[in-house]
């Protein structure tokens, strides 16, 4: 079979310690050609990752929610991408962040520091406050560099973004992006969902990884948001908090890769704000709430094109999109279960990318 190779690889990767589980899938044309899981999602029950496993997405939160939550609001002319901070939460307002733009906090040129563990002091406010306390903490926190004058990815701008978005449309992130292009994609119809899980009321997940043992929170996470700065505001934030399963993410890829091609039928995202957000700077800045490979090094391999758009997640999870390809690669794993110390899948990301690209260019030439 074409994919041994890739299913050998994953298997290896789960017996040498790289990740206790994980599910690859791999699209071309917008179609699943294969879909494999293996290892286990919790290493005390040995319970086995299928391909309908629910996994911690971490980071992936930022482009497959608050950036869709993002174009949405553009597309209704109730956003603008040049449109200052001051004019979107007030606590900005006179602050040295107050000219800071909407693109500037996608493409993380804002000058916002990466990441700050604001956790531990909002853990002491009331959970109905704690949006605002996070608010004024990141409007006292110094700037890493001059507004636009570099690019540093950035947790807090995401966060703030994820604020904006609720302001702006009176609604919650989850609830937005959920009902506006979660469930007309039919992700929640009664299979594996896209979701955040909301502490007052959490989704009962029967297939769900493990993370870490979290030394904070002293206990074992499983169906619980692993960032604490997430954890902190219930569940739901702009730049973490997202769960859901392979063959979820990947029918939202593929809307989106359908939408930059021009064809979105269903009306659920919009073409031109696609294809605005997906595409680089004219400067070369990266896409709007989107990675891009990196010129050396990329945990994407060393095969997909300047086209590319993806993202990493702290826990183990990426997906990359070759939009000129039209190739999409999904890798879910839990590597942080049951500690985040465990890197060996920096090391084994781009191996893995390299023999996706391998496989598909021999299967094309023999085709």
């Amino acid at each position: 079979m074409k994919f041994d190779r890739l299913h050998n690889l994953m298997q290896q990767a789960a017996a040498a310690g790289v990740f206790p589980g994980g599910v690859l899938l791999v699209s071309r044309q917008g179609v699943i050609v294969d879909l494999f899981a293996c290892g286990v999602g919790n290493r005390i029950t040995q319970r086995p990752v299928t391909a309908e496993t629910v996994f911690d997405l971490a980071s992936l939160t930022k482009p497959l929610a608050t950036t869709l939550a993002v174009m949405l609001l553009v597309a209704d002319g109730r956003l603008s991408l040049g449109q200052p901070l001051a004019s979107l939460l007030g606590v900005f307002k006179g602050t040295d962040k107050a000219a800071i733009t909407v693109r500037q906090l996608l493409n993380h040129t804002s000058g916002l520091p990466d990441y700050r563990p604001y956790y531990t002091e909002l853990v002491r406010v009331p959970h109905e406050l704690r949006r605002q306390a996070l608010l004024r903490a990141i409007a006292r926190t110094p700037l890493a560099h001059g507004i636009g004058q570099a690019e540093l990815y950035s947790d807090l701008g995401f966060m703030v973004l994820g604020e904006a978005v609720e302001t702006i449309s009176g609604k919650r992130l989850d609830r937005l992006v959920g009902e506006a292009v979660y469930a007309p994609l039919g992700l929640n119809d009664g299979g594996p969902p896209l979701c955040f899980i909301d502490h007052a009321a959490p989704t009962m997940l029967s297939d769900v990884a493990a993370t870490e043992f979290c030394s904070w929170r002293q206990c074992l996470l499983e169906g619980v948001v692993h960032d604490e700065n997430a954890f902190a505001l219930g569940g739901i934030a702009g730049h973490a908090g997202l769960f859901g399963s392979a063959r979820a993410v990947h029918t939202l890829i593929a809307a989106l890769w359908k939408a930059f091609r021009g064809d979105s039928p269903e009306g659920i995202l919009p073409v031109e704000v696609v294809q605005n957000f997906l595409r680089r700077g004219e400067k070369g800045e990266r896409p709007l709430g989107f990675d891009t490979p990196s010129k050396t090094g990329s945990s994407s391999g060393r095969y997909f094109t300047s086209t590319t758009v993806g993202h990493l997640g702290f826990t183990g999870t990426s997906f990359w999109l070759d939009l000129q390809q039209a190739i999409g690669v999904i890798l879910l794993t839990n590597r942080v279960h049951p500690h985040r110390t465990n890197e060996r899948i920096k090391t084994f990301r781009p191996k893995l990318h390299d023999a996706v690209m391998n496989v598909l260019r021999t299967h094309t030439e023999a085709g």
